[in-house]
């Protein structure tokens, strides 16, 4: 029993140094400053021409995560979905995965609104950047850190 409560509290001493790291190593602004590879990625989807602009767009997910094997993500964009105004596609991009588009998603206005769900993998913490293609051309992100810390089944 004391083994068992030895480890809980190593997990949770970790679980808070993890969450203590992300928000010391946060800048002071609201605004992240984006990984070069991320902002390479999202220039690639959006193409050559488009303009990034940060809003419209939700990336939701958990800012600690204990195991990267199987993480809950969501993302919203603020669209009528409409046949005038609506997302075309949704990609999700990551920036120390080993493959670095994580997801793609192709939406219509009968997809009645802008939001898909899934899980995916993280091999270590890092940021993760959402962006939203819309019908006019317009291309709108959302970039998140995600801390990954050690699995609790790891002895140490």
């Amino acid at each position: 029993m004391a083994a068992n409560t030895a480890i809980a509290r190593r997990t949770a001493l970790r679980a808070a140094a993890g969450a203590a790291l992300m928000f010391a190593l946060r800048p002071v602004n609201a605004a992240i400053a984006t990984a070069p590879i991320l902002g390479e990625l999202a220039f690639a989807y959006a193409g050559p021409k488009a303009t990034l602009r940060e809003a419209r767009v939700k990336l939701d997910i958990t800012p600690l995560v204990e195991n990267g094997n199987s993480v809950p993500v969501t993302i919203s964009v603020d669209s009528p979905m409409t046949a005038n105004e609506h997302v075309v596609g949704i990609a999700l991009f990551s920036e120390k995965n080993p493959q670095n588009d994580v997801a793609l998603f192709a939406l219509t206005p009968l997809s009645g609104r802008a939001q898909v769900s899934t899980r995916i993998r993280l091999a270590t913490s890092q940021q993760l950047m959402a962006v939203a293609k819309m019908n006019d051309g317009s291309c709108w992100s959302h970039t998140v850190e995600v801390v990954v810390t050690t699995a609790s089944c790891v002895e140490e």
